[in-house]
């Protein structure tokens, strides 16, 4: 049963942490966390819950062209119901015939027609055809998007790199201004959710066939945790997050905390808070 096994000891959890706390207590308390979620990572890691997840839509490919520019997809339409965000996925990569990679470098002008009907939630016709205009463009240059996500000499490189990709995606002069909201800026204090979870995806490699690792440029021990409401809720309740506000610099501070579980993969976490805040919710209401 979801949510079954190993909790927390209550009285730990209840303990609060202030000066006069024994170093002990404390290392007891961050150890229960760490079993905890540990534990939640080994339960919703793993393949049988690809196909409930937007994570879904690229691992229908295998080049690693269709498996970025399909999960590109998935992650900006990655709010609301997820059943509903893997059929407009489905729908949109129909429109592509089935082969979003050959499609975007190869298409005609007719073959965009279909295009002008495509809605999901405010992404619509001239949001996706702008996203097809700039990957062609890129792609006749560039074999990866993993360049457009590498920064270097900065003290947070994801950080750095989520401001490059925004920026170099809507460098073309015709760049609709109504489309910058589907990409998320930290510039923007935005928390960047969908497209931390897309670095997770490219980037993370669980070695158990859930999140790809195709990109080796950017280091796992440096990605971002995803956060959301659900995540966002989990983290406050397990003394996780702090701050006010949930923005990106909340963000932040989560990872901060994850890392001091596993410096070098600390958003393997993102499914233990995820799981327990949609899944379990019941559970931490």
């Amino acid at each position: 049963m979801i949510g079954s096994g190993r909790s927390m000891n209550s009285s730990r959890l209840k303990l609060p942490i202030t000066p006069d706390s024994t170093y002990s207590i404390l290392m007891a308390y961050i150890q229960d966390l760490k079993d905890l979620l540990d534990e939640k990572v080994r339960f919703y890691n793993r393949p049988s819950f690809i196909e409930s997840d937007p994570i879904y839509i690229p691992h229908l490919f295998n080049k690693k062209q269709d498996i970025e520019i399909a999960g590109l997809f998935a992650a900006v339409f990655a709010w609301g119901k997820r059943k509903i965000i893997i059929n407009k996925c489905r729908e949109l990569i129909k429109m592509m015939d089935g082969a979003p990679y050959d499609f975007i470098m190869n298409h005609k002008a007719k073959d965009l027609k279909p295009m002008e009907t495509f809605r999901h939630r405010t992404f619509n016709a001239t949001d996706v055809l702008y996203f097809i205009h700039f990957l062609n463009i890129y792609y006749s240059k560039n074999s990866s998007l993993e360049d457009l996500f590498i920064s270097v000499n900065s003290p947070e490189p994801v950080e750095a790199a989520l401001i490059n990709f925004h920026r170099s995606f809507f460098n073309l002069p015709e760049a609709p201004d109504r489309t910058r909201k589907h990409i998320p800026t930290p510039e923007r204090k935005s928390t960047c959710k969908r497209i931390n979870m897309y670095l997770r995806w490219m980037v993370r490699d669980d070695h158990l066939g859930v999140d790809f690792g195709i990109w080796k440029q950017i280091r796992m021990k440096d990605l971002i945790c995803p956060i959301d409401i659900h995540v966002d809720r989990i983290a406050r309740k397990l003394s996780l997050v702090q701050r006010k506000q949930t923005d990106w610099v909340t963000a932040l501070e989560l990872t901060r905390k994850l890392r001091k579980l596993d410096p070098d993969d600390p958003v393997k976490y993102d499914f233990a808070l995820f799981g327990m805040g949609v899944l379990e919710k019941q559970l931490m209401p």
